[in-house]
This record gives C-alpha cells, sequence and structure tokens, in this order.
C-alpha cells in the first residue's frame, strides 16, 4: 500500500512538473515572439509532406495566416516551420494594417526577414496609387516595395513606368531609375532617373529630362515639377522650346496652365523665324499669348545675311502684332495703351506708364509716332489710302535707280560733273532721276507741319504722288507678325549703322525701325537726327531711312568744322550697307565746304534750297546737288563767317555713338590691344 502511495506521489510530481515546464515553454515563447512566426488562422485541409527531407505543412482552399499585423490570404500554401518561410499560390492577398494591399498569383516569404516576393499579376496599392510589374518585393519591416524588372505606376490619370523602382510606404515617395516615362493627358516625361511623391505629385528633377505637352518642350536637368498643377521651379540652365522660339536662362520657374515662364539669369530667348534672339538677366514670357518682357540689361541681336544689328535698352518687348492690336482712329495719347489692348493682357507691361514715348513728345513727333504706328496695323482699305499717302513709296526708274530733281543746278560747276560719270554711274543715275519726284508732292500734299506756301511748291516740283500709291488690296493678315518694343537708352550697333534714342518700335510686318526722343543715327562718318527715324531694312539690312522735322545731316571735315544739311524732311538709301544718296524736302539748307583734290578746304558754301540732293561714295559724302531756286553764298575759306557756321539745332554726338557690340553687353569689353613693352636703348654706338 505504501508502496503505491510512493508511486502514485512520483507520478503525479512527473505529471505536474510536465504541466509547469509546458506552461513556461509556452510563457517563454509568448515573450520571444517578435511577429516573426507564423500563425495559421483558417484553411480548409491539412496536409503534412516530406519533399526532400525536408517536412512541409500544405494549407489548401481559404487559406488565412497572419503574422504580426499583416493577413494573408491564399488558395494554398506551403510554410516549412524549420526555416519559418513559406510559399503559396492563387489568388493571393497580403494585408499590411490595412495601408498597404499586395496581390498576386504567386509568393514567396520569408518570415525571419519578412521580405515578400510577388510575381505573376503582382501589383502593390496603398488605396491611391498601384504599382505593378512581373515581379514585386515588399520588406513589411521598412515598409518599401521594389521592382527591379520593369513595371508601373498608377496615380490618378497619371502613369509611370520605368525599369526600375523604389516605393517608400511611410512617406508615399518612389524613386524611378532606368527609360523612366510619365505619361499624363496633358504631356508626357521622359528621363533616366526621378523622385517622385504620391501625394504632392511633384517630380523632382535628378537627371536630364523632358517634358513634352504638344506645343511645347522643356529640357532640364534639375529642378521640381508639379504633375498636377503644372508648376515648376527648373535649375541649371533649363530650356523652353516651341515650334518657333527657345528660352534658356540659369532657373526658370513656369506655369503650364497659364503659360507663364520667368527666366532668372542669363536669359536666352530665340526666335528662330525672325532670326532674332534676346540676352537679358530676367525675362517673363507668355507662352500662350507669345510674348516676352525682359528687363536688367536686355540685348536684343537681329541676324542678317551680311551684317547683324545689336539693339540694347532699358526694356525690351516683344509680342505678336494681332488684328485688333492698334487702331489707327484713335490719338497719340492712346497709341501705347492700344497696342496691349487685345495682344498681352496678363503678359505685357503697362506701357502707357511705362513708356516715354507716350508722354511729353514734341507735336512734330507725336504726328510721326501716329503716323508709323498706323502704318503697321491691319487696317480696311480708307485707312491703308491714308497710309499710303503719308508714308511716301520709295521712287523707282524702270532701270531700279533713284530719281534726283535737277542737274543744271548743280553748283559744283560742270567739269566736277564729267568726272563723277566716271565714279560708279552717279551722273547717270541722276539723269535717270529726272522722270520722277513723288517723294516730294507725296510729303507736301499730306504733311501739315509744312506752311502752304512750301506744300505749294514741293507739290509743283513732281506729278501726282497718286500715281505711285501701293496696292492696298492685299492686305496681310497680321496675325503672326512680331513687333519689338525698346524704351529707355536705346542704342543700336552694326557693321554699318550705330545710333542712340529713348524709345523704339520695330515690327516684321514692314521690317522698319521707329526711333523717338532725340534719336541719332551714325552712318559711316554721317551723323543723321530728327525728331523721329524710320530706318528701313531688308533681311536685317539698313534700305531707306527717314527722318521727320528738325532733321539735320552733319558730317565732321575737320576739327570743328562740319558740312551740314537740315530740312523738314530727309529721305536716306542704302546700298552694299553704305548711304547711297539722300533727299532733303522743305526749307533746305546746307553748309558745304568745298575741297580739292588733296582734301584741303578752299571755301565755304552756304545755301538755301527747296530740295537738296547728296550723293555718296563707299559710303563717305561725294557731293551734293542744289534744287529749286537755291540761294547761297560761298566764302573763301579764310573770310568765312564763323559764328555763321552751325546750323539753328546744330549739335554733333559723336560720345554718344556705340562704339563696339560690346559696350551694348554690359560688362563685357573688347580685348585692348597690347601694349609694346620693348625696352628701347639709348645709348650710341
Amino acid at each position: 500500500m505504501q508502496h503505491l502511495a510512493k508511486v502514485g506521489l512520483i507520478l503525479a510530481g512527473i505529471c505536474l512538473g510536465s504541466i509547469f515546464s509546458a506552461k513556461a515553454q509556452d510563457t517563454l515563447r509568448q515573450k520571444t515572439d517578435t511577429g516573426k512566426v507564423i500563425h495559421i488562422i483558417d484553411a480548409e485541409t491539412l496536409n503534412v509532406i516530406t519533399k526532400n527531407g525536408v517536412s512541409l505543412n500544405r494549407f489548401i482552399d481559404h487559406v488565412i495566416f497572419r503574422q504580426g499585423n499583416t493577413l494573408f490570404f491564399c488558395d494554398s500554401t506551403f510554410i516549412d516551420k524549420a526555416t519559418n518561410v513559406l510559399d503559396a499560390y492563387g489568388h493571393i492577398h497580403i494585408n499590411q494594417a490595412d495601408s498597404i494591399h499586395i496581390y498576386g498569383d504567386y509568393l514567396h516569404y520569408e518570415g525571419e526577414t519578412r521580405l515578400a516576393t510577388m510575381r505573376d499579376n503582382a501589383r502593390l496599392t496603398d488605396g491611391k496609387v498601384t504599382i505593378s510589374g512581373p515581379e514585386l518585393q515588399y520588406d513589411m519591416n521598412a515598409r518599401i516595395g521594389t521592382y527591379t524588372k520593369g513595371g508601373k505606376l498608377v496615380n490618378g490619370s497619371s502613369v509611370l513606368t520605368s525599369q526600375e523602382a523604389f516605393y517608400y510606404a511611410d512617406t508615399k515617395d518612389v524613386y524611378f531609375k532606368k527609360n523612366v516615362l510619365l505619361v499624363d493627358p496633358e504631356y508626357t516625361l521622359t528621363t533616366d532617373t526621378l523622385l517622385y511623391n504620391t501625394i504632392s505629385k511633384v517630380a523632382t528633377i535628378v537627371a536630364p529630362t523632358t517634358i513634352n505637352d504638344g506645343k511645347t518642350i522643356m529640357y532640364t536637368t534639375s529642378g521640381e515639377y508639379n504633375t498636377e498643377s503644372g508648376e515648376g521651379n527648373f535649375d541649371s540652365r533649363p530650356t523652353i522650346e516651341d515650334s518657333a522660339t527657345t528660352v534658356t536662362a540659369d532657373r526658370i520657374i513656369m506655369d503650364k496652365k497659364t503659360g507663364m515662364a520667368y527666366a532668372y539669369g542669363n536669359m536666352v530667348y530665340r526666335d528662330t523665324a525672325q532670326h532674332m534672339s534676346l540676352l537679358s538677366n530676367y525675362g517673363t514670357v507668355n507662352q500662350a499669348k507669345k510674348t516676352i518682357l525682359a528687363t536688367q540689361h536686355p540685348l536684343m541681336i537681329l541676324e542678317g545675311k551680311t551684317d547683324t544689328l545689336y539693339l540694347s535698352a532699358d526694356t525690351l518687348y516683344s509680342a505678336i502684332l494681332g488684328k485688333d492690336s492698334i487702331n489707327v482712329r484713335k490719338p497719340l495719347k492712346d497709341t501705347i495703351a492700344i497696342v496691349h489692348e487685345k495682344v498681352a493682357e496678363k503678359g505685357m507691361p503697362d506701357l502707357a506708364k511705362a513708356d516715354s514715348i507716350a508722354r511729353a513728345l514734341p507735336d512734330s513727333t507725336a504726328k510721326a509716332l501716329s503716323d508709323s504706328i498706323q502704318s503697321v496695323a491691319k487696317v480696311d482699305s480708307v485707312a491703308a489710302k491714308a497710309i499710303a499717302q503719308q508714308v511716301p513709296p520709295t521712287p523707282t526708274q524702270a532701270n531700279g535707280n533713284p530719281p534726283f530733281l535737277d542737274l543744271k543746278s548743280d553748283t559744283t560747276g560742270k567739269k566736277f560733273q564729267e568726272r563723277l560719270q566716271k565714279a560708279n554711274g552717279l551722273a547717270e543715275r541722276e539723269r535717270d532721276s529726272l522722270m520722277n519726284v513723288s517723294d516730294t508732292a507725296t510729303l507736301a500734299a499730306v504733311n501739315p507741319a509744312l506752311s502752304k506756301e512750301v506744300r505749294d511748291s514741293l507739290v509743283k516740283a513732281g506729278p501726282d504722288a497718286l500715281q505711285n500709291k501701293p496696292d492696298t488690296s492685299k492686305v496681310k493678315d497680321t496675325t503672326e507678325i512680331r513687333y519689338i518694343m525698346a524704351w529707355h537708352n536705346v542704342r543700336i550697333y552694326s557693321d554699318s549703322l550705330q545710333g542712340v534714342a529713348d524709345s523704339v518700335y520695330y515690327s516684321t510686318k514692314d521690317s522698319i525701325f521707329r526711333f523717338y526722343r532725340n534719336p541719332v543715327l551714325w552712318a559711316n562718318s554721317t551723323q543723321l537726327s530728327g525728331d523721329t527715324i524710320h530706318l528701313y531694312t531688308k533681311n536685317q539690312t539698313a534700305d531707306k531711312i527717314y527722318l521727320t522735322q528738325n532733321s539735320l545731316i552733319v558730317k565732321e571735315v575737320s576739327e570743328d568744322l562740319y558740312d551740314q544739311i537740315k530740312g523738314n524732311f530727309i529721305t536716306g538709301y542704302f546700298k552694299n550697307q553704305n548711304l547711297d544718296w539722300m533727299h532733303v524736302d522743305g526749307n533746305a539748307e546746307s553748309i558745304y565746304y568745298v575741297q580739292d583734290d588733296d582734301g584741303s578746304i578752299i571755301s565755304v558754301n552756304k545755301t538755301l534750297s527747296g530740295v537738296i540732293n547728296m550723293y555718296f561714295l563707299e559710303g563717305q559724302l561725294h557731293h551734293v546737288n542744289f534744287i529749286k531756286d537755291p540761294e547761297g553764298t560761298m566764302y573763301p575759306f579764310g573770310q568765312r563767317p564763323i559764328d555763321q557756321m552751325k546750323l539753328p539745332n546744330f549739335k554733333w554726338d559723336i560720345k554718344r555713338r556705340p562704339k563696339s557690340k560690346y559696350e551694348l553687353m554690359g560688362g563685357v569689353k573688347e580685348k585692348e590691344p597690347e601694349t609694346d613693352t620693348t625696352e628701347v636703348s639709348t645709348t650710341l654706338p
């Protein structure tokens, strides 16, 4: 009996020990379970099989298991308890804390590292964006999704594809690499590397990138672009390009919805259609309206076939001339404001306030400005006729030579005229010029600035100017014609012509530069000035020049000695980029120094005449014709009245003349010639 009792006590102790030992092991397991243990929640069938000496548990149908806060769903799975690895098949769904969902048809999962590899129709979503590819990897610990065999991300209407990508679930950032393509209904973006945030939809550019919206193309290497709003901030010399223009700068801020772009630092704007470039330290570009406003040392470059024109000012503005841009019926005080009524409502500056053209102009300049702006507007046939009268056409003969008026009254003498016959056909051109004086008649008929007597005398000088009216039946549509406005401290430079003014207007419709407020131009050694100057160009090369009111031509003969010619209107013609001849109309006066063959001054001729013609040879003044009742006095040089040797309003502004294109560039200086530092010995042999 006692023996049985002992045996019972021993068995009870063993049982209790086993129970306590099992509880202790369970407690220890719970303490050491850090989420790596895979727990089976549900399955229809359980099979235990041995494969290659490894014991595997196979769960079939409606399989659910859990690890930490992650649930796994599939049709079937094999679990290796020893290595904590499973392979799942069919309708796989991984739910990580209801934040990340992963789907596919095959899953290899390593419980120890919590790394999931999904293949066959693999996709990952956070409820807003979806990442898919032939193979996806997802790190449950770091919450990073990866594909390296190609894939795509869909975020609303935007689709991004690449060879590789890394998705950070906590920050919602995606790092795309290799053959990156972002396709949106409004644009496409291509690059090799891109960082994209799925919440803000901001793409951070870290490699050469192209953004194409079908109308414009952006090239950039760094910056940020909001793919939803179309706003961008780009660095490292980005470029915006469309069918005709390009913009490059150190930094560009843009808004695709408004079409506005703001260029900072070393901006280069180029219009390939017009062969025009615009350099500035700051520019505002309206891509929708095709306008540009340049400040901070702007410089415009117009490329011609044989010469290049440089133009600088405090401010430059360029836009497309619209059908209703200019109303010819409005007076001068409104002409500047009219330009921006329908051309550039948002992108254009307030020229009525900023442009000095519109304020305090002399009456003569005011009328010239009104006439000139009318000539570039698209007008009806009635207005076109008025313009034809106010801006006379260049007179030509059948042989193409310009007309002059009267050879007989040439005060230079018969022998001199005979010598001219040998000089590039000058005399022949004069004889051919006797047939037409439409310039004189036209200007006299329509210009109220002249007195009635002068107008009558000029009209009598030639036939009716209406016979040379241009054909106005076909007025071109100005929709795509560009115009340029420059104001304050305007300077121009080319090899053949230099000039200064306060303001300039230029339109590709007629290729005329209109200079306002104290304009002065220089052609070789000849200075040209007037209240207003019109410079007609062809292929960006000077073709004709027209000076109105207080017109003055000055050429320095020697120190403080100047050939001078003034008149109400002066028209000059260029040939081979040099002045060929000039025609002075109305109250013409001149002071002309006569020189012998050696260049010594013989006498001074001071003359009044209705019309004066000046002839140039190789850009230098060759001789002068006085026409229509000339009255003058010739003084021997030593007996000249010195106090009468300057015409009214005389000015010699040679100090204002730009000496080179580098002056216009601001801060760029020409290379100075090296000084010869060779020592010269003064020792006698």
